[in-house]
């Protein structure tokens, strides 16, 4: 009976520590969630202004169709950049993200963000052209914008792809979110109005535009990056929440057994003790 006793105590302070371990996380998790909402949104305020300024110096006749590929390219050559996990612990959140390109990875060059993801991928026989590990801070994600953008220029010289979308998870009302965007060539008709006069410019207007769109790019990957980035954190915190509460659970479990068996082994020296009273007044 001690040994269980004491078996069951030792499984409750593992239980404890493991708790203590997964509260740990989860307040990690809420951290980076925390700070990169806070950054998209001057991000998303950075790609309106590029926008903007592209939008302007087109002019009025430059913002009224979207860009064309190349000429003698089809269009029909896709890239796909995926953000996925970085870490685990955070439920099937890599795998929602794959299986919503599952009917395009037949014929696209896949660029994959994420270590986490990137183990899955290849457990599916998918080999991407371009991977590379997520930041795990948010100050290291335009760095990683930036290699993730020289990768797609040197894959677009290459003619891998005639279109680039990006692919990437949000969180919305408790809940993952798929969202899928088109990165290249830049859609016009996404920019906003130009305004009613054009600005005086120093460049000539396809270098300024070249500029320009390079920004815009790398603001986009930016911000699907952030959001992605948010959105593991996000489920990282729901499933250290959901661990919690199953800690929990099973701790009352082990309490109560622990009551029980104390309980048992006190009336067993209860008894114990009667029984050898009993027997020395039957020899006197």
């Amino acid at each position: 009976m001690t040994e269980r006793l004491a078996d069951i105590s030792a499984r409750i302070d593992g239980i404890r520590q493991l708790g203590a371990v997964v509260n740990a996380m989860k307040g990690i998790a809420a951290a980076r969630a925390r700070t990169a909402r806070s950054q998209i949104e001057a991000v998303d305020s950075y790609a309106a202004t590029v926008a903007t300024a592209i939008s302007n110096a087109l002019g009025p006749a430059g913002g009224a169709s979207p860009a064309k590929a190349p000429e003698g390219q089809t269009g029909d050559r896709t890239g796909l950049l995926v953000f996925c996990a970085e870490q685990g612990f955070a439920g099937a959140f890599s795998e929602r993200v794959l299986d919503s390109i599952d009917d395009d990875l037949s014929d696209a060059s896949l660029f994959l963000i994420g270590s986490r993801g990137l183990s899955i991928a290849a457990a599916r026989g998918l080999h991407p052209v371009f991977s590379a590990p997520m930041s795990s801070h948010t100050p290291g994600i335009p760095k990683l914008a930036d290699g993730i953008a020289k990768a797609i220029y040197r894959a677009l010289d290459e003619g891998r792809f005639d279109r680039m979308d990006v692919v990437h998870a949000g969180w919305a009302a408790g809940q993952p979110q798929i969202h899928r965007q088109v990165l290249l060539p830049i859609d016009l008709s996404d920019l906003p109005p130009p305004g009613a006069t054009r600005p005086l410019t120093q460049l000539p207007t396809d270098a300024l535009i070249n500029s320009l769109s390079g920004d815009y790019l790398h603001a986009l990957v930016c911000k699907a990056a952030l959001h992605a980035f948010a959105a593991e954190n996000e489920a990282r915190m729901e499933a250290m929440a959901a661990a919690d509460a199953q800690i929990a659970r099973e701790l009352v479990v082990f309490e109560a057994t622990l009551r029980r068996v104390r309980q048992e082994a006190i009336t067993a020296e209860i008894i114990e003790l009667g029984t050898g009273a009993a027997t020395v007044s039957a020899d006197r």
